[in-house]
């Protein structure tokens, strides 16, 4: 599996992790590469669309992106 296809656009590394590139990295290879589907950003994305994914959702809140994608 490639890389996610939010990787390169993602709010959630360009925007909170911008001062925190080692943690950003960690955090991009257990979610953002190879596998993405257990990224809760990814689930609300591939479930609702880009512009409903919260800008302070973070990667390992799958129980928040549920309940996202369950209230629509």
């Amino acid at each position: 599996m490639a890389d996610c296809d939010l990787i390169g656009g993602c709010i959630f590394f360009n925007d909170k992790m911008r001062n925190m590139p080692a943690t950003a990295e960690i955090l991009k290879n257990k979610y953002c590469r190879d596998n993405s589907s257990p990224c809760a950003r990814y689930m609300v994305f591939k479930a609702l669309g880009r512009e409903r994914v919260p800008a302070d959702l973070f990667p390992q809140q799958q129980d928040k992106a549920e309940n996202i994608i369950k209230n629509g």
